[in-house]
């Protein structure tokens, strides 16, 4: 497959004529909106050619029960894994399902072949991460045994095929009993014949401080679970600055610190497929970004018509314009930064890569991912 990149007085046609590809395969791969107006600078998939290079890759996506089935649909045919999210427990153990069922989600899974994972995460009543229910459960032997075996009882009844633990914010003190607690997950749930997967915040040293970070080893929950998630994203974030979401400079940092802890084969690069709308000034503890799509993002460009810049240093596309007086800056994803992170995982070998979240479909993504990798 090719990347386009669209120049002052281009159209669909045009380009469809000069680079001898179907202009429907050009809308369609990049699911552009009629009239099919571009913005400078735009990244276009032109699926001309195809075929994997043949390295094998693990694919996973995250998704909430209230997906559209639609593009559940489009997207499973590219996953290896379906994280469903997700599961909350109470601090005696017992476990909390998703407010909507989940049970579509299974099945359409297991049509396309694809693994149904349990996604386990310590929400508090307010709907946030919990360090005092990690701590309760981790640190309460009868709770945990509990847990475990509502969860090992989940998975018979309901046909999952693993268990993923997202946990952030756990306290410093709990990082031991956090890793035993991944660690006997997994002998419970490799004993039903599935994977136990961890996700990691992204470090880039052992003394790296921040609650996000301490109470997570690298190289314990490396050893105690099957595999883990790197969640490299999130540099650009709602309350944060303009930035890129994913710079690759700053997810290289994260993965070469990993590989210092966990062997490749048990990684998984985390993508996001999201971008963000941030008005500017940005004002600490004020300002708030708005969380788009990346087709939504160039359609944004295009409705203001302003160009797409691409940072070399980040591998990333922005852009800016005005909208009722008020300055705005937006970073995505497009072709161009996805290649960044796909050479990344072939680079450094690693088992594969997962995606935060598959709610809204980048077809252009997907059709890139299929070209470079056999998914396993």
């Amino acid at each position: 497959m090719r990347i386009y990149v669209v120049q002052p007085g281009d159209s669909v046609d045009a380009i469809a004529a000069s680079q001898n590809v179907p202009a429907q395969s050009i809308i369609y791969d990049n699911q552009l909106v009629y009239p099919y107006a571009l913005a400078v600078g735009q990244a276009l998939l032109l699926s001309d050619t195809f075929g994997a290079d043949g390295y094998p890759a693990y694919v996973g996506g995250y998704a909430y029960p209230f997906i559209s089935r639609w593009v559940l649909e489009q997207t499973l045919p590219f996953l290896s894994d379906l994280f469903i999210f997700s599961y909350g427990f109470t601090p005696e153990g017992a476990l909390v399902p998703p407010l909507l069922d989940d049970a579509f989600m299974i099945a359409m899974a297991k049509e396309f072949g694809v693994a149904p994972i349990l996604t386990l995460t310590p929400f508090g009543p307010d709907g946030q991460f919990s360090n005092y229910l990690i701590s309760r459960m981790v640190n309460n032997e009868a709770a945990k045994q509990q847990l475990i075996e509502n969860l090992s009882a989940q998975i018979e009844e309901r046909g999952f095929a693993g268990v993923d633990i997202d946990f952030e914010y756990i306290l410093p003190e709990d990082k031991f009993a956090f890793a035993d607690f991944v660690r006997e997950v997994r002998t419970a749930v490799n004993a039903l014949g599935f994977p136990v997967s961890v996700a990691l915040a992204p470090k880039t040293s052992d003394t790296q401080t921040g609650l996000l970070y301490e109470g997570k080893d690298y190289g314990l929950l490396g050893e105690a679970a099957d595999y883990v998630l790197l969640m490299t994203y999130e540099w650009g974030y709602t309350y944060g600055p303009a930035m890129a979401v994913a710079p690759i400079n700053k997810v290289r940092q994260v993965v070469e610190y990993a590989l210092t802890k966990i062997p490749p084969e048990k990684i998984h690069l985390g993508i996001p497929n999201y971008g963000y709308d941030w008005t500017l000034p940005y004002v600490k503890g004020a300002s708030k970004a708005v969380t788009i799509g990346n087709v939504e993002a160039v359609q944004i460009a295009v409705a203001n018509g302003a160009s797409i810049l691409f940072d070399e240093t980040a591998q990333s596309p922005y852009f800016n314009y005005v909208q009722n007086n008020q300055t705005h800056e937006v970073w995505f994803e497009d072709a161009r930064s996805l290649t960044a992170k796909f050479n990344l995982v072939k680079e450094y070998q690693l088992r594969g890569m997962s995606y935060w979240q598959i709610m809204q479909l980048f077809r252009a993504n997907w059709l890139l991912l299929d070209d470079t990798f056999t998914i396993r």
